[in-house]
């Protein structure tokens, strides 16, 4: 059972129910009477290194409730990537304030973290608990149906795709939208979700689950502009060619690299000037247009997901409920069932670690540049209730009088 203190940190990149979660795990914590304080790391593990904590059991219900209807992380996150020494460091914090449990709401990274600190505990006979609570836009831990953070996301992707659409109808030409997804192209799939039509874009999608063809992709694009008079695009910033190097590092002289060494995809719109240069260059189409959504879809205030905002309190709560009851580490991993109803599990922290799952094959068409209707009825009950509608006039054509 639960003793003493309670930390909550928050990790990586933030999302629109992050703050569900967090508050989920604090008011649940709040329940125990072997509970004498809930601290959050205030910045993630940057926050414990620096001894940066903010006293939750003070806050009240009230505005705890109105922090969890607000997208990105009320505590602050990091991009800090602890290897041992870190977790070293971190575990001396934990010790010296007493801290016997420990819920890190974050990605594969965060687990990861977990995995290496429930380790260092147990050489030193530390009493310290350590959950994993989901989260993620990628959708892409292992062994979870979905994410956290994914639903809402994708509801804002499937909305912006719906609107360029509607844009691109009344303007025809090109248009090419650059979305998150380094390794996994969930995300950017679920521009799909914003069609209606059966000339509705986007009518190519781009996955990093499969090799990109500069030469095809010119092919798809004046293949669907003759057919429609327009094409509209969504690209996941990860694509890559059959060697794997990034279609950005290929086209672009100069990329910048993050600190872990990683090409710098998001946060730039290098990609999308690139690929609608190449367009330009090697069709006769005049109109062609890019965007990278970047950060956008993160916290995007206003496009929130019910069943994403519902599912992450009950990965924070349930949390909370395997540290009382269970007696174990883990990691809360989410279950679909029936069409669609979903139950929670406590998963081992090393088979979530540091691992990433990518869209699966079925979600892809052959010509790997759509997906299939299994992954529209994959998501679209995740997008919970509320999706905007979009109509069109009927074409009922007067006749020509004077150019017949």
């Amino acid at each position: 059972m639960m003793q003493g203190k309670v930390l909550v940190a928050q990790g990586g990149g933030p999302t629109a129910v992050i703050n569900q979660s967090m508050v989920g795990a604090v008011i649940e914590s709040r329940k125990y009477s072997g509970i004498e304080k809930i601290y959050g790391a205030f910045h993630g593990v940057s926050g414990i290194i620096n001894e940066e904590f903010l006293d939750l059991t003070r806050e009240t219900t009230h505005n705890l409730e109105m922090v969890a209807d607000t997208p990105c992380s009320a505590l602050g996150s990091t991009r800090d990537k602890p290897d041992l020494k870190y977790c070293q460091e971190i575990f001396k914090v934990l010790q010296a304030h007493e801290i016997g449990t420990f819920f890190y709401i974050g990605g594969n990274d965060s687990s990861d973290t977990l995995r290496i600190l429930s380790e260092e505990a147990a050489k030193d006979d530390y009493p310290l608990r350590c959950i994993h609570i989901p989260k993620t836009i990628d959708n892409d831990l292992v062994i979870n149906d979905h994410t956290p953070g994914y639903p809402s996301a994708a509801r804002f992707v499937a909305s912006a795709f719906a609107g360029v659409n509607l844009d691109n109808w009344a303007l025809p030409g090109v248009y090419v939208g650059v979305v998150m997804g380094r390794h996994a192209g969930f995300l950017t799939a679920a521009s799909a979700l914003g069609r209606k039509y059966d000339d509705d874009g986007p009518h190519l999608i781009y996955l990093p689950e499969r090799t990109f063809d500069m030469d095809t992709f010119i092919s798809d694009i004046k293949g669907v502009y003759d057919k429609y008079g327009r094409c509209v695009v969504a690209v996941s910033e990860g694509i890559h060619d059959e060697s794997g190097e990034p279609i950005l590092t290929k086209l672009s002289k100069e990329v910048e690299t993050d600190a872990h060494g990683n090409v710098q995809l998001s946060g730039t719109g290098a990609l999308a000037d690139l690929l609608t240069a190449s367009i330009k260059e090697n069709t006769d189409i005049k109109r062609v247009r890019g965007d990278t959504f970047g950060y956008l879809q993160r916290s995007f205030l206003g496009c929130v997901s019910d069943v994403d905002q519902r599912e992450a309190r009950e990965v924070g709560e349930k949390a909370v409920q395997y540290a009382q009851w269970d007696n174990r580490n883990g990691s809360v991993t989410i279950h679909r069932t029936g069409f669609y109803s979903v139950e929670y599990h406590l998963s081992p922290l090393e088979d979530v670690a540091g691992k990433t799952k990518v869209m699966d094959d079925i979600f892809i068409n052959e010509a790997a540049n759509n997906v299939t209707d299994d992954f529209l009825m994959y998501l679209r009950p995740l997008l919970g209730s509320g999706m905007p509608e979009q109509s069109r006039l009927r074409i009922n054509k007067v006749d020509k009088i004077l150019s017949k």
